[in-house]
């Protein structure tokens, strides 16, 4: 007969957490409007009001073809949505903590890592689905959408999605106050995303605009999009699908090491 394993399951804890962050993420409408309305008032208002003044260098032109800045920006807003989307997910941590749900679950015998998981992929599955149902707007921003540049837009949003969902648990873990997280998401979250060339190129940039975007991994993220959604005919100046992929599943990778080292951390002292 053999006997119980006394080694906690992984995947039951992971599985519970990822369902109560879909569960209260659904409940909640002011997150789905905050989520999912934001960025698409963004895309409507920026898009259409530079539309006529804004001139894209010719490197970052489809094909040699002029390009509609809704059209330009139609990445960079998926991307806003799965920003959004980690931020207000893991917002829910400091919410826990205050609530007493978070000690209860790290007292429980569970691995840290699971924590971790569960979170995060709540979180990502959030973000992949809103950021696919704005593909909806496609036509209106002139992208032409096939079922292989979906397929793969929605592996690049995932990945994308663990990464940010891994930065916001990061930041949001050892913090006890959501005014210091909002503080640190104006500071630092907001500008990593407008230097990723989600609302412009660059090409044209400033010389030291150009060597922080090159050195932001948001900056592979939105090329990627952009990769999976127009493919040769996209920015011939972005690095390729490739090697986006690549920094981008390396920042994810990183992101959530780091993160379950700190709860664990945390957890041994």
């Amino acid at each position: 007969m053999n006997e119980p394993s006394s080694k906690p399951n992984w995947l039951l804890p992971a599985a519970s957490l990822w369902r109560r962050e879909i569960v209260r993420f659904v409940r909640q409408r002011s997150r789905v409007i905050g989520a999912l309305g934001t960025p698409i008032v963004f895309w409507l208002l920026i898009g259409s009001g530079l539309g006529r003044s804004f001139a894209l260098p010719a490197a970052s032109e489809s094909n040699g073809a002029p390009v509609h800045y809704l059209e330009y920006f139609f990445p960079g807003t998926m991307v806003l949505i799965v920003l959004f989307t980690a931020i207000f997910s893991t917002i829910s941590i400091i919410e826990d903590r205050r609530e007493g749900f978070l000690q209860a679950v790290v007292a429980a015998p569970i691995p840290r890592s699971a924590i971790v998981f569960g979170k995060t992929l709540g979180s990502t599955t959030l973000a992949v689905v809103q950021a696919l149902l704005f593909m909806a707007f496609a036509p209106a921003a002139g992208v032409t959408l096939t079922f292989g540049s979906v397929v793969l837009l929605a592996i690049t949003l995932i990945v994308l999605g663990i990464g940010l969902s891994g930065l916001g648990f990061l930041i949001a873990w050892p913090m006890d106050s959501t005014q210091g997280f909002h503080a640190i998401m104006n500071l630092f979250l907001f500008p990593m995303w407008f230097l990723s060339g989600a609302l412009f190129p660059k090409v044209g940039a400033s010389s030291w605009i150009g060597w922080i975007m090159t050195a932001n991994p948001l900056t592979y993220g939105v090329a990627a999009v952009r990769r999976a959604l127009y493919g040769e005919m996209s920015n011939g100046s972005l690095p390729s699908y490739g090697v986006s992929m690549v920094v981008t599943a390396a920042f994810a990778v990183a992101m959530i090491t780091v993160s379950a080292w700190m709860v664990g951390r945390r957890d041994s002292k």
